[in-house]
């Protein structure tokens, strides 16, 4: 988090579409632009909506800018006043923040923040007691929510692991979805998966691959257990549809189920991660 700044410049207002120092807000709709942000490649990523740039701000990740219409600016004064004296904050009337993002802009503010340098997978799993793993999940809206469930669920000693084909938590709807938890909790991309759930095993966590598959336990059975055993868990989550590889279903140590009503086939991944995690946490 940075320091207050007792200097804090005043805002700068932009009128003009154009004007270069706007171009991290450039296109945001733009096919090419969010394909780069959905693989994570850009060092740059956009936080929209007042919680998640306040959540910004008070992170450890640099805010490059700030974009807000002028109607909102004594809303966030606050939050603006804890910003390092160099973090421009620009504002603009509605017309323009469309025509610069390509959007109908609806949120109030934008903010542009820096990622940094990744973190190793091995330092975010060494520091959590409980770890969520994310298996080829493309969609941005359960990346988002996977990441609110576990930190409003599991709290500060949980950590989430995505597999690179994974949408980037700092994709824009993913950071929306998750209200900012994207940027308390800790994660990293895993490498060398499944293989490398042989490394957490010898770390001391236990896998559970969550699937309503063929050898799978009941969750209640499981959970009652789970919550009078020290040892440190992996849950392990798959995309819609596919669920979970064959390869990781294999070198998991444990399968649990949901119990579900007759007829239904499965939960959304983030509902079914958040009802296994309340069990848990219990």
């Amino acid at each position: 988090m940075p320091s207050p700044d007792p200097a804090t410049p005043p805002p700068i207002h932009i009128d003009n579409p154009a004007d270069p120092r706007l171009a991290d807000y450039a296109n945001l709709k733009d096919a090419v632009l969010r394909d780069e942000e959905f693989r994570g490649v850009r060092g740059r990523f956009i936080a929209e909506s007042e919680l998640v740039v306040r959540t910004l701000i008070d992170s450890p990740f640099s805010v490059h800018s700030v974009l807000i219409e002028a109607s909102c600016l004594d809303r966030l004064a606050d939050a603006f006043a804890r910003l390092p004296a160099a973090t421009p904050v620009f504002t603009a009337p509605r017309r323009v923040l469309e025509s610069v993002t390509g959007f109908a802009f609806h949120r109030g503010v934008l903010a542009c923040g820096s990622r940094g340098e990744p973190t190793d997978w091995r330092k975010v799993a060494a520091g959590a007691r409980l770890l969520v793993i994310a298996e080829r999940i493309a969609n941005a809206d359960n990346i988002g929510a996977i990441f609110r469930n576990t930190a409003c669920l599991a709290g500060t000693d949980a950590a989430v692991l995505l597999t690179p084909e994974c949408c980037d938590p700092f994709y824009r709807k993913a950071l929306r979805v998750s209200i900012g938890h994207c940027l308390r909790l800790p994660f990293a991309t895993i490498d060398g998966w499944p293989g490398s759930l042989a490394d957490l095993h010898a770390a001391g966590f236990v896998s559970v691959a969550l699937t309503p598959g063929k050898g799978s336990v009941d969750l209640h059975n499981w959970a009652a257990n789970a919550r009078n055993d020290p040892q440190r868990l992996a849950l392990l989550v798959g995309a819609e549809g596919p669920g979970l590889s064959p390869e990781t279903l294999g070198d998991a140590k444990e399968r649990v189920r949901i119990p579900m009503a007759q007829g239904a086939d499965s939960l959304n991944v983030a509902t079914a991660l958040a009802v296994v995690l309340s069990r848990v946490q219990r």
